[in-house]
């Protein structure tokens, strides 16, 4: 059995849908993973270890709150990062 945080996979899947909202910000492979810690360190963790969990987390995905507290929290890391981005000019990329 593995232990899983499935707040990681709603949280990547959210930001997949709403990058097209941020036409010049940066979505370089450092931005997101700076993205995607910033929202994460915001969220409470899922955490699951069996199917049945897996399951009931899904579920839980559903419901419009939890997918709005996602939103807010990776909109507040994408405005964060795209201020003070890590990475160089030549290294920036979509």
């Amino acid at each position: 059995m593995k232990l899983i945080n499935t707040m990681e996979n709603a949280v990547a899947a959210q930001l997949l849908d709403i990058k097209s909202r941020f036409p010049g910000a940066c979505f370089c492979e450092y931005c997101q993973q700076d993205i995607m810690a910033l929202a994460l360190n915001s969220l409470p963790p899922r955490y699951v270890v069996t199917e049945e969990g897996g399951v009931y987390a899904r579920t839980a995905q559903l419901r419009q709150q939890y997918r709005t507290d996602i939103t807010v929290a990776l909109i507040r890391a994408i405005k964060k990062v795209q201020l003070h981005p890590r990475h160089n000019q030549d290294e920036q990329g979509t």
